[in-house]
């Protein structure tokens, strides 16, 4: 039984092994029929599959391993492919490019010949190989840009920079040795990993495009945003930069008021929100932000026992939200937050109800009395703007709280049955 077992060992490895022979007649055989398939992708797509297991079973055989040309061979016959499918894809839009990942594998085929060859002539062929995967690479990132697939344009993008910094390294050219190409490029590259939310990965590609000089506002917002939300300091500084060499630009505009909202810089805030109005005097939601910020002003001052400076700011919030239902009258975040103003206007009189509770002198249960008749006074006044808000939204959870609240304080206790019934209902 032993030697069956061995017997049949040996015969496992004869069959596993390529020798020098097997492994360049592979390679070749293979070379050519993705060459084959090049010439037209979708009457050769038979070519595809099996061609690529030749070149790649080749690469078993050591002494194919061992010579720098056959990596090049390796690295035109993963172009070929590209090629072939990048061109189908010219011809008939709806064509699948399917091997898209060839590409790095190209790249690390070239990269290998360049970095450990001493043949001159191999060192030319790998980097004339580069310059076309670098143009495969453009164009599979245009596609997956213009599919909105932003994370993996992001990937073809940056590869085909890797790309200029090994043929530059090298004294060779590259479409994006031209200057306004370059910019493009790393433009295009930048933006699809900030869209394509590749968080610090997309950092040196804009950080390259913001030392050369960029007309692009976009690159500042990216370096910003991407930096505020890894709590990197540079992030304000970006912000700066941008802001001061696009002043105009809403985009970073806004950028800067969601960081100070952030930051909760209320003050700050206001003058930015209402730099915003000026620009874009019909969007609706500056309107409401700013009621927001003068809410949470009022919400401060009347803490604080200013009642005045809260009441300014009380009417400054309850201005702009009228602002916005005169251009949306049926704008939900405006009619709840006005019933909030009233809601959060009664509460703010809870703790001084209850001090007074536990005083039952004349003149205490008169302020008792005073202060609870306004406290209702106040809920009163929110009740419709609440009621009106469900109508908009009938399943927002924060409305039937503040209905299923206003009526027990009323002692409707068939409505805060009802509205009990809907939250739980809501809730699971």
């Amino acid at each position: 039984m032993r030697k069956i077992a061995l017997g049949l060992l040996s015969l496992f490895l004869l069959v596993g092994t390529v020798d020098a022979q097997e492994g360049k007649k592979a390679l070749k055989k293979g070379a050519k029929m993705l060459s084959k398939y090049a010439s037209n992708a979708t009457g050769n797509a038979d070519q595809l599959d099996e061609g690529l297991m030749l070149v790649e079973k080749a690469f078993e055989s050591e002494e194919v391993r061992g010579e720098d040309k056959y990596y090049n061979m390796l690295g035109t016959a993963y172009n070929a492919v590209l090629e072939g499918q990048i061109n189908a894809k010219l011809i008939d839009p709806n064509f699948p490019i399917t091997k898209g990942d060839l590409a790095a594998k190209a790249v690390d085929a070239f990269e290998k010949v360049i970095s450990e060859t001493d043949d001159k002539g191999d060192k030319k062929d790998a980097l004339k190989g580069l310059e076309a995967t670098e143009n495969h690479l453009n164009n599979l990132g245009i596609y997956k840009f213009q599919e909105n697939a932003y994370a993996e344009a992001f990937d073809y993008f940056n590869k085909s920079v890797e790309i200029y910094s090994i043929l530059k390294a090298n004294d060779y050219e590259s479409r994006l040795s031209d200057e306004v190409t370059r910019k493009d490029h790393l433009f295009y590259t930048g933006a699809a990993g900030y869209y394509g939310q590749k968080g610090m990965e997309a950092v040196p590609v804009l950080e390259m495009l913001e030392k050369e000089g960029t007309d692009k506002p976009l690159v500042y917002e990216a370096l910003f945003t991407i930096y505020h939300e890894n709590e990197n300091p540079s992030a304000i500084e970006y912000l700066n930069k941008g802001r001061e060499a696009f002043p105009d630009d809403t985009g970073l505009l806004f950028a800067e008021i969601n960081y100070y909202l952030t930051q909760g810089k209320l003050d700050v805030l206001v003058d930015k929100l209402k730099m915003a109005l000026e620009k874009e005097p019909d969007n609706v939601s500056i309107y409401n932000t700013l009621g927001n910020v003068y809410d949470q002003l009022n919400q401060q001052e009347r803490a604080a026992g200013n009642t005045e400076k809260a009441d300014e700011y009380f009417n400054e919030a309850m201005g702009y939200y009228e602002q916005v239902l005169a251009k949306e009258p049926e704008n939900f975040d405006a009619v709840y937050s006005q019933g909030a103003l009233y809601y959060n206007k009664a509460a703010s009189l809870t703790d001084e109800i209850n001090e007074l509770a536990n005083d039952f002198s004349n003149e205490g249960t008169k302020k008792y009395n005073a202060l609870k008749e306004k406290m209702s006074g106040y809920f009163d006044q929110a009740l419709p703007y609440f009621l009106k808000a469900e109508t908009i939204s009938p399943d927002d959870l924060n409305v039937l709280v503040a209905l299923r609240e206003i009526y027990a304080r009323k002692n409707e206790m068939d409505k805060v049955a009802e509205y009990k019934s809907r939250i739980d209902a809501l809730q699971g």
